[in-house]
């Protein structure tokens, strides 16, 4: 394959001269990161907010139980949190008193893998270290990009593992070695056991090659290593899955709009408001200017047959626009989650970078500085977007004044606006937990279990609740998703009698499966958690007594009068 990437690197005014020994572009970046990551760190021990996320909480909890797989991802998450607590988590108690930051930590870390990865990228794509140099700075204004950086979501391991495969796989494309196949193989096992849909990377890279008339039998030995590597990482999602009746590939399905089952919701239809939705989701994510920059790449540098030396141009293409058209297409079916994309952000962003630069040197004064003026709009933009999610007490009083005053009937109104509401209140909705469950120790004399309706609040139970108790979830009986807590036994739907006769902490509202499900039932007490006086989230908490359990199934419960 006779390739080369691009020779003549995109004129940058941003980049100027720089020393060639004290102040290289490279010496400059890995400063820029190494900074970040200090900051980062010292935020996570010293200046946090907010609580773990849903996700976090639920992820730390499988932590606490080590698998080959869980219900909706692979292991690697729970393994990184594990390894975050092993390595800090006395540290993180003995200064902050809890171990947010020793489960946040290995976010940290892979951000940094991340960041070093979009700097390779650009600098081999454009054979420029300033222009690498730039290309990393203004990512740290892509909220999707930063935003992992000292959030332990799936994404965090996901994003960094889809950025080396492309490193290594861009090296092999372009006349690189044997052993770069086979170490974009090892990062895609990696990236299978984060999320599944590193999938989507090979298929991008096989569209990459079959455009560029690459598939010469050094790229087809090298595709067929990358791919070969990559399935180690399908063994331990396939163990588990083989004795779990395949419910993590029933799960993605499901997502993607597929037919309910076995309590599994069946999505709507959404249709072109689906895909409105996607876009517009995806304008407010990257702030709007960087998905304009994005669009505006893709279209510039869109493969054509006949360009010279792009090459590593094209592969970035590949490697992002059909991942985010895939998810555009998966959004006329049903609603997806704004992340679900954020791959194709990975090397679109090193593209977005390149199409700004060509419009910052355009010959006509007027467009310059109007494409200059909407680049400081947009880096300060995701500069105060990444400063709020950190600290959103700073911008809640302007969303608390621009909606409804807090009433019986909806205590929360901020909600609405203020996306950062779930990362806070989870401490208080503990304490009185906490209390709750002291009542029913002085009168029973056991800790009573703790359970939810919803699959996401047992995560933050058991990490916030004292002594970290073990939780459960009632959502499956109560036509709500399954998840990982319906895996674990004993639990309260698939053991009842390992429960019967117990008496239940419960947090969410109750239902009429609820109550007949129980021989008594207390008043709920309505927990309401503020930040600065203004009320950010709301539970109910009961304490149930005498537990009979559910039926076994839908049908069981529809014959039974649930």
């Amino acid at each position: 394959m006779t390739a080369t990437i691009a020779k003549n690197p995109i004129p940058l005014p941003l980049t100027g001269k720089v020393s060639a020994n004290f102040l290289s572009a490279r010496r400059v970046a890995c400063a820029l990161i190494v900074g970040f990551t200090v900051v980062n760190l010292l935020y996570l021990f010293l200046a946090c907010p907010v609580d773990l996320s849903p996700d976090e909480a639920h992820y730390w909890d499988w932590s606490r139980r080590l698998d080959w797989c869980y219900y909706s991802k692979g292991p690697l998450i729970a393994l990184l949190i594990r390894g975050g607590c092993e390595l800090l988590g006395d540290f993180a108690v003995q200064t902050t008193g809890t171990l947010m930051p020793a489960v946040r930590a290995p976010a940290v870390l892979c951000n940094v893998l991340l960041l070093t990865a979009i700097f390779k990228l650009a600098r081999q794509t454009f054979v420029s270290n300033r222009f690498a140099l730039v290309v990393t700075a203004l990512v740290l204004t892509v909220p999707p990009l930063t935003a992992g950086s000292v959030m332990i979501t799936i994404d965090a391991p996901y994003l960094c593992c889809w950025a080396w495969a492309c490193v290594f796989v861009q090296r092999g494309v372009t006349g690189g070695w044997w052993w770069v196949w086979a170490a974009a193989g090892a990062v895609c096992a990696a990236g299978l056991l984060a999320k599944q849909t590193m999938v989507l990377f090979p298929a991008c890279v096989a569209a990459h090659l079959f455009w560029a008339g690459g598939w010469t039998p050094p790229a087809k030995r090298g595709f067929a290593l990358m791919c070969a590597i990559a399935t180690v990482g399908l063994i331990p999602i396939g163990i588990w899955n083989a004795g779990h009746d395949w419910v993590s590939i029933r799960h993605i399905f499901t997502m993607a709009a597929g037919p309910g089952r076995d309590g599994e919701p069946v999505a709507e239809f959404a249709g072109f408001l689906g895909l409105l939705d996607y876009v517009g989701g995806q304008f407010g994510l990257l702030f709007g200017y960087w998905f304009v920059a994005w669009v505006g790449a893709a279209v510039w540098f869109a493969p054509r047959r006949g360009r010279e030396g792009d090459i590593g141009v094209a592969f970035l293409w590949w490697t992002s626009v059909p991942v985010w058209a895939l998810f555009a297409v998966a959004s006329v079916k049903a609603k997806g989650q704004p992340n679900w994309p954020a791959a194709a952000y990975v090397t679109g962003c090193v593209l977005a970078v390149a199409w700004v630069s060509r419009q910052i040197v355009d010959p006509r004064p007027w467009y310059r500085r109007t494409a200059s003026g909407f680049l400081a709009l947009g880096i300060v933009g995701g500069l105060a977007g990444g400063v709020v999610v950190r600290f959103p007490w700073m911008i809640r009083p302007v969303l608390a004044s621009l909606v409804s005053e807090p009433t019986p009937t909806n205590p929360t109104p901020v909600r609405k606006l203020d996306p950062t509401c779930r990362l806070q209140g989870w401490r208080t909705l503990a304490r009185a937990v906490d209390e709750a469950r002291e009542r029913v120790r002085a009168v029973e004399g056991y800790d009573p279990p703790v359970a939810a309706m919803t699959w996401f609040v047992p995560g933050e139970l058991a990490f916030y609740c004292r002594n970290h108790p073990e939780t459960f979830t009632f959502g499956a009986a109560l036509d709500d998703r399954h998840s990982q807590y319906d895996f674990w036994h004993p639990n309260p739907l698939a053991d009842a009698q390992a429960f019967r006769g117990r008496t239940f902490v419960y947090v969410g509202d109750l239902s009429p499966e609820l109550e007949r499900a129980f021989d008594r039932v207390d008043p709920p007490v309505e927990v309401i958690a503020s930040d600065g006086g203004i009320p950010v989230a709301d539970w109910s908490v009961r304490v149930l007594y005498g537990f009979k359990g559910f039926p076994a199934n839908p049908g069981e419960r529809r014959d039974a009068g649930y």
